[in-house]
């Protein structure tokens, strides 16, 4: 690649850009990074790109042969780091200076989590509110992978999603469980069977919808030899399949039950058919949260009585 004029001021683009090389370097490849940034290959390889010609210089080899840094490529590593880290303190210490929390904080939800009583979430907002009147939030309801993806690259500051598995690049903190089983609705085959003469194999045979990416959902249907003939990916969709009659699907027995007090809706086989999705608050493992988000997160772990650990 051809050197060009050094890069000129530096936009939130680029920041972004750099979020997603160095999520590339840690995860050592761009095939890793796709999983722990949830977005596809391609999508990374052309964010490489852009910031090469951001910068004007090759920053890694990637291919066949396997993903490395080149030269230059370590330097900007090394120099964005920096940035970073100059980015964190900067806002640590106007925090300091103000003696107060200002700005900005953007969360974001997986589907259901505002209704679920469990979460906590007005008690939450009233703390945060009364420690931090001047500070601004957003609020975003995102599919599990958009929300991991978001954190990483800078988008949220904080996310609250069903636990699925381990990653590199966030930390997670223990929140709630959400109870989880399968329903049908009046029309259906087994809506009027009894659950005692229901056997898996019948459950098998009937249609069955599923969400779409990879979630606790998509594991224990997995798990269960439950069939996709339908797809989704909100729960809203899914409770509307159900309600035609003709699919069995898992909801949260918080938002199913008033369909079930209506008559409506029933679990099949709660004894077999049925699972928790324990829920959890994600931040970026780096930067290190600003003292804004550490309030927050404070906020939401003591509503759920839970310690508070140094971030």
């Amino acid at each position: 690649m051809a050197h060009k004029a050094p890069l000129g001021r530096i936009s939130d683009v680029d920041i972004r850009l750099l979020r997603v090389f160095h999520a590339v370097v840690a995860c050592r490849g761009l095939s890793a990074a796709e999983v722990e940034l949830n977005i596809g290959r391609s999508t990374i390889s052309r964010h490489l790109s852009d910031l090469e010609l951001r910068v004007g210089v090759k920053l890694c080899e990637r291919g066949p042969a396997g993903f490395s840094l080149t030269p230059e490529g370590e330097r900007v590593h090394e120099a964005s780091s920096g940035l970073f880290s100059a980015i964190n303190t900067f806002q640590t210490q106007i925090d300091d200076v103000h003696l107060r929390l200002t700005g900005h904080l953007e969360l974001a939800l997986f589907d259901k989590t505002i209704s679920n009583p469990e979460a906590c979430l007005p008690q939450v907002f009233r703390r945060f509110d009364q420690i931090a009147p001047k500070v601004t939030v957003g609020i975003h309801v995102e599919p599990i992978n958009i929300i991991e993806s978001g954190v990483l690259t800078g988008r949220f500051n904080v996310g609250i999603i069903p636990v699925q598995r381990e990653g590199g690049g966030v930390v997670s903190f223990p929140l709630y469980n959400e109870q989880m089983y399968l329903y049908c609705s009046d029309g259906h085959p087994l809506f009027h069977e009894e659950d005692a003469n229901i056997r898996q194999e019948d459950v098998r045979q009937h249609k069955y919808v599923g969400i779409g990416f990879h979630s606790p959902n998509m594991i224990v249907s997995h798990q269960l030899r439950l069939t996709r003939h339908a797809e989704v990916y909100d729960e809203h969709a899914l409770a509307a399949l159900v309600l035609s009659g003709r699919y069995l699907g898992f909801l949260p027995d918080h938002y199913a039950e008033r369909f079930a007090s209506e008559g409506a809706m029933r679990p099949v086989r709660p004894d077999v058919y049925q699972y928790q999705s324990n829920h959890v608050v994600i931040l970026a493992r780096t930067p290190k949260p600003s003292r804004l988000v550490e309030t927050f997160v404070g906020c939401l772990l003591g509503a759920h009585g839970k310690a508070v650990p140094t971030l």
